[in-house]
């Protein structure tokens, strides 16, 4: 059994404590944690990574002279603020002696204060989220050339043994695509806000729509041009010998606290993702294939929305101009009833019908029960569902479910229990105790036979012919027949019951003769 390996640092935190990192977001004084850690960064920016609170308000008070945002270091309780976010866990806290000048002071607090590894990476991922823009919802077309070049550079460097190079080459390969990626997923979110907002603001799209539509456009001729040429490259580098590069690439890595046999499976894990990106070994289109095919649909996405847009503006009527009418049939409301009376048919809403359901019966329950002792009402699914009452079709007609497997499913099991009745009555002639399946077809064709009765008239035999056999009933009146099976004894009274060979009735099967 493996040991466990010892952990510390950022494997330390665990999930609360991760998400515990970002409490300060949603503090009542965010503003001012938010300033209070950019000092940090830009102190860290300076090679100053650990400061003491009189550095915290310096550099607050270098910030506040550049950034209006920025507030006054003087009206800040900067030792509340800085112990909050040390609890938090995105500020470490130490004590420096070497500040004191006398012993009181040496006795007195001297703490210092500088980002823990994961508060830094806290904030900057906080920082990415508010400096997002535009600008980072692009594709870059330019990023096939260097993933051809590091691909032909990683077949050289592999072929010669160069490990470090290998690992230079195949590390920037990972990150180039997960880059691709990475953009792709920000655009196309993208052109679905800006789908959604072309109907409020439809200048914006159409300010931005031939930039739009030439970046796809050439985004999609450069991927359609290097991917045939990406995926050769990759059989030219496993051609070297794919094992020789992951060992290479897993020797070079620096990664200190992971083991050999665990860099050998990330590196391994590594190539796989970038083979299913080039070239996949099955015949399933490659991540570079749906990317194309995301792009041709984001084209037709644009196409159709500058078609829709451009009606609107030539028709005069929009998104913006039928929210202006239905505002001004609001205003022009007579009472709150006919505005209710508005708002139900334009939005399609109402009080749910399976709300005033009654009972069945109402003199059955006492008035005066409450709905808590009442029985409930029994309801119609479809009635609380899509508020239909049940066998309400609204003047439609039922829909046909034509299911040809179901049928065809549903006919063998027809036919194979034909075939079961049909070997149980036919070993019924020469049964001394019947079994289950006998017995069951027993009954079937006494069923049959009984139902053949007329009212007033009981000296006639009874027949019934199935499945290959005749059974016949004769009347004995005082008498009555008894017949054993497997879970007992069956009395027929006032008949004698036989079963004798009925060929006609029997199934016959056709086969197919090849002509």
């Amino acid at each position: 059994m493996p040991e466990p390996r010892t952990s510390f640092g950022l494997d330390d935190f665990g999930v609360d404590d991760r998400l515990r990192l970002f409490s300060y977001v949603n503090a009542d004084n965010r503003l001012a944690y938010l300033w209070l850690l950019r000092a940090f960064d830009a102190a860290r920016s300076s090679y100053h990574v650990v400061l003491h609170t009189s550095d915290v308000q310096a550099a607050l008070t270098g910030l506040a002279g550049s950034h209006q945002d920025c507030p006054d270091p003087a009206g800040l309780d900067l030792p509340r603020l800085l112990d909050a976010l040390v609890d938090w866990g995105v500020l470490d806290r130490g004590q420096d002696g070497t500040r004191a000048a006398t012993l009181a002071e040496y006795r007195n607090r001297h703490s210092v204060y500088q980002f823990t590894e994961a508060g830094y990476r806290t904030h900057r991922a906080v920082e990415s989220v508010l400096a997002a823009g535009l600008d980072d919802s692009t594709l870059s077309r330019l990023v096939f050339a260097d993933l051809l070049a590091d691909l032909k550079a990683l077949a050289t460097a592999n072929s010669d043994g160069d490990a470090e190079e290998v690992y230079r080459k195949l590390n920037r390969l990972d990150r180039a695509l997960a880059d691709v990626a990475e953009r792709a997923a920000r655009f196309y979110h993208m052109l679905g806000d800006l789908s959604r907002t072309h109907d409020v603001r439809p200048e914006v799209f159409l300010t931005h729509k031939d930039a739009l539509l030439a970046h796809l456009r050439d985004f999609h001729d450069e991927l359609q041009r290097y991917t045939p040429r990406l995926r050769e490259a990759v059989y030219e580098v496993e051609a070297t010998g794919l094992e020789r590069m992951i060992e290479a690439a897993a020797e070079a890595d620096e990664r200190l606290f992971a083991t050999p046999a665990e860099r050998i499976e990330d590196w391994r894990r590594r190539w796989a993702g970038l083979r299913s990106w080039l070239a996949p070994e099955s015949d399933r289109p490659s991540e570079a294939d749906r990317l194309s095919g995301a792009t041709m649909a984001a084209i037709g996405d644009v196409l159709a929305l500058l078609r829709r847009v451009t009606e609107a503006r030539r028709g005069g009527v929009s998104r913006e101009s039928q929210l202006r009418h239905l505002a001004a049939w609001f205003t022009g409301a007579g009472s709150d009833e006919a505005a209710h009376a508005v708002f139900d048919v334009v939005f399609g809403l109402g009080a749910p019908r399976h709300v005033g359901v009654a009972y069945a019966d109402p003199d059955a329950i006492p008035g005066r029960l409450s709905w808590w002792e009442a029985p409930a009402v029994e309801l119609s699914r479809t009635l609380v569902q899509s508020g239909r009452m049940p066998g309400q079709g609204n003047g439609r007609i039922a829909r046909i479910e034509r299911s040809e497997s179901s049928r065809r499913a549903l006919r063998e099991r027809q036919v194979a229990e034909e075939r079961r009745q049909a070997d149980a009555a036919t070993s019924l002639i020469d049964a001394e105790t019947l079994t289950e399946a006998q017995a069951g077809a027993l009954r079937r064709l006494l069923d049959i036979a009984l139902a053949t009765r007329q009212t007033g008239r009981r000296e006639g035999s009874l027949a019934a012919a199935a499945f290959g056999v005749r059974l016949t009933l004769t009347p004995c009146p005082g008498r009555f027949t008894t017949v054993p099976t497997e879970s007992g004894r069956l009395h027929i009274d006032g008949f004698e019951l036989s079963v004798t060979t009925a060929a006609h009735t029997a199934a016959r099967r056709t086969e197919t003769m090849a002509g």
